[in-house]
């Protein structure tokens, strides 16, 4: 198999996973520190190779993950289009933060982002307790570290050549 097909299946794969965690049942007290783990695949994929992560396919990705998670249709589609957005904005930057500052900046991203998607629940009628906004962010920050260079030794080991 090509080293090209297989930094694809790379990049498939690690959703997939994103999506398998995302979804694995936790005990009801644990749901809260839960990190956004699609949302931190997409900002790694952002930051580290743009070409494979558009807006188009942010969007799919969280139509695919709305289906999953049986939340409204649309919801993490806007908000990991706003992620990616985000991310496009600040990339060449990011790039070169230390570790810890990277962690900081993925945890301000997933702020916002639950700002927004607690908004969009507010607007639809549901509620949304302030502990699910302020408690996934912090652990997504303690995550980040580790789960960057997971998927950066991955990625280097399947760069195409």
């Amino acid at each position: 198999m090509s080293r090209r097909r297989d930094s694809t299946m790379l990049v498939v794969l690690s959703f997939v996973a994103a999506m398998a965690l995302t979804v694995m049942p936790l005990p009801d007290g644990l749901t809260w520190f839960r990190p956004y783990w699609v949302g931190l695949t997409v900002i790694y994929w952002a930051i580290e190779n743009p070409s494979v992560l558009n807006l188009g396919r942010a969007f799919a990705i969280g139509l695919l993950l709305d289906l999953l998670t049986g939340t409204m249709a649309g919801l993490h589609a806007l908000s990991l289009v706003v992620i990616v957005y985000i991310v496009q904005q600040f990339r060449l930057r990011m790039r070169f933060f230390p570790l810890w500052q990277q962690a900081l900046a993925v945890g301000a991203i997933l702020l916002n982002d639950r700002v927004i998607y607690a908004w969009i629940q507010s607007l639809s009628g549901s509620g949304v307790s302030g502990s699910e906004i302020l408690l996934a962010p912090p652990v997504a920050v303690l995550v980040w570290p580790w789960m960057f260079l997971l998927l950066d030794r991955l990625r280097q080991r399947y760069r195409p050549r």
